[in-house]
């Protein structure tokens, strides 16, 4: 069975500028790409990309703020509240033609983390 996924298509100049910045950057698409199917803590997103734990938290910042992370937290039963992370965005697609730039991205499938 064939399943489509809705995309959005991004029209604010600035938002777009903004993600084109954002997903240019190498150390923010591995953060992505590595949360894609599951949500992590920083420590496992290093331990997996090897990108250094400040590095991650200001990229994970950049990507939240232009809405393509989702951050989630949960409590521990030492009652310790860690942070989990996800990817947002399943693709995102970008077509120059030299008039404009047009970005659609796929949004990723985002369940509800519950409590333990």
């Amino acid at each position: 069975m064939l399943v489509l996924q809705e995309s959005c298509q991004i029209y604010d100049e600035q938002q777009k500028t903004n993600i084109l910045e954002v997903i240019s950057n190498e150390y923010s698409i591995k953060i992505l790409s590595n949360t894609m199917k599951e949500y992590k803590t920083v420590n496992k997103i290093s331990a997996e990309t090897k990108i250094p734990v400040s590095t991650i938290y200001r990229k994970i910042r950049m990507l939240n703020r232009e809405k393509l992370m989702m951050i989630s937290g949960i409590i521990d039963e030492n009652g310790k509240k860690t942070f989990l992370y996800k990817s947002k965005i399943k693709t995102i697609s970008t077509f120059f033609n030299g008039d404009f730039v047009k970005i659609e991205i796929v949004p990723n499938n985002i369940e509800k983390l519950q409590d333990s």
